[in-house]
């Protein structure tokens, strides 16, 4: 009885350490005491509190309102409320109104509250953003949809 005790904890341990692929791990979060200078991928969602110089590539991104994130952003959904400086590529977006965004946005679907400052093109994805007349012009394809929150 005493000896399953310590067997039933050792596997948690383990299960800890392992890589954020790990398919029993539900979030990472990388908190506000932290700066990353290099990419950040994860298979799971991601929360950011911190500052990350480089890309990021993730299932799902939750950006704190006092981390910076300097560096490409690829993801299928994202919910940004702290500072981007670098662009963001994601199937679902959300921009709280306390994110500050510089650069180009591409998504699917959008919704951006009221008081969030974005600089930079939006685009749906799959149009050049390059060439605004070719996206216009692609009259068959389904529409994107734009939420603008109070």
């Amino acid at each position: 009885m005493f000896s399953k005790k310590p067997e039933q904890q050792t596997p948690r341990v383990s299960q800890a350490s392992k890589p954020m692929s790990s398919k029993n791990s539900t979030f990472s979060v990388i908190g506000s005491d932290v700066t990353i200078k290099g990419d950040v991928s994860a298979s799971t969602e991601l929360h950011v509190d911190g500052a990350i110089e480089g890309d990021i590539t993730c299932a799902s991104l939750v950006q704190g309102e006092s981390s910076v994130i300097d560096g490409a952003i690829k993801a299928e959904s994202a919910r940004m409320a702290g500072t981007l400086t670098g662009s963001i590529t994601a199937r679902e977006l959300v921009i709280l109104k306390s994110a500050r965004i510089r650069g180009d946005v591409q998504y699917d679907a959008l919704t951006i509250e009221q008081g969030a400052q974005v600089e930079g093109r939006f685009a749906p994805q799959g149009s050049q953003s390059s060439s605004p007349a070719k996206s216009k012009s692609a009259g068959s394809e389904e529409e994107p949809k734009l939420i603008v929150a109070n």
